[in-house]
């Protein structure tokens, strides 16, 4: 998984402005205008000091002000999670982006995971496309048996690849260990342009608990890279161009999962 940091803030409304002062000018008035000014005014319900002034008799709704400043505040808004998208072609773009593997992966927020699955069974076309989280609900990898594969029939053997932008993340390594030992027909192989929390030691423990269940871990070198742009993303019959250092990084990463999974 790529980093979850991404975050999303309410707008805010700006504080209201004091009126000016404006001097009126001050005219006689007759005593017997006076008199019905006064007995306007007693009719006039008395605004109490600090309290919001109401709009056509209704207070005004949105803000609360606070009793110390007088200044209004707004509630932040709860914004709904991030649902899961589906397709077959990915913007290049993004691929370009998500896919490349650098070291720190800054501003990734989200994982897309492509897809390929041959269930085996007659007549049966292999199933490609792709998923992409924005991690603030189900990951693409769990996802991914809940919309792409949800049915398992034992009489079949079903071969699965996923290339993605980065390695599952603990808690996701977990549950796939746990399919893996559900589905004993099922072969999972997962490329990965990127390593997720290598360096911490429950990232090094997923990694190898996927690799015991018999999942085959690889990493992206420049031809997966082609290949999934070519099978994958929306080129418009554009070659893929590999980055600066793509294939020192993928040689760097190679060495770190062989380290772990040794």
């Amino acid at each position: 998984m790529a980093d979850r940091k991404e975050t999303r803030g309410a707008s805010r409304v700006p504080p209201r402005k004091k009126d000016k002062k404006v001097e009126a000018k001050v005219e006689s008035v007759p005593e017997e205008d006076k008199g019905q000014e006064k007995e306007k005014a007693a009719e006039q319900p008395v605004q109490a000091e600090g309290e919001k002034p109401e709009e056509n008799g209704v207070a005004s709704e949105g803000a609360a002000a606070s009793g110390e400043n007088g200044e209004f505040k707004v509630e932040p808004m709860e914004l709904p999670p991030f649902e899961i998208i589906e397709g077959e072609r990915i913007n290049p773009f993004f691929f370009k982006f998500q896919f490349k593997n650098v070291e720190y992966s800054s501003g990734r927020n989200k994982t897309f995971l492509c897809f390929l699955v041959d269930s085996q069974a007659r007549n049966s076309e292999v199933k490609r496309g792709y998923l992409e989280d924005e991690h603030a609900g189900t990951h693409a990898e769990e996802a991914f048996f809940q919309q792409v594969l949800p049915e398992y029939d034992s009489a079949l053997r079903y071969m699965v690849t996923w290339y993605v932008s980065s390695s599952p993340c603990p808690a996701c390594a977990a549950k796939l260990v746990e399919i893996l030992q559900a589905r004993k027909t099922l072969r999972l192989t997962i490329f990965s342009a990127r390593l997720f929390m290598w360096e911490e030691p429950e990232g090094q423990a997923g990694l190898k608990a996927l690799a015991a269940a018999g999942c085959k871990l690889r990493m992206m070198k420049p031809t997966d890279f082609s290949y999934t742009w070519d099978t994958f993303v929306d080129n418009e019959d554009q070659k893929f161009v590999p980055w600066e250092d793509c294939k020192e990084n993928y040689e760097y990463y190679q060495e770190k999962l062989a380290d772990i999974l040794q």
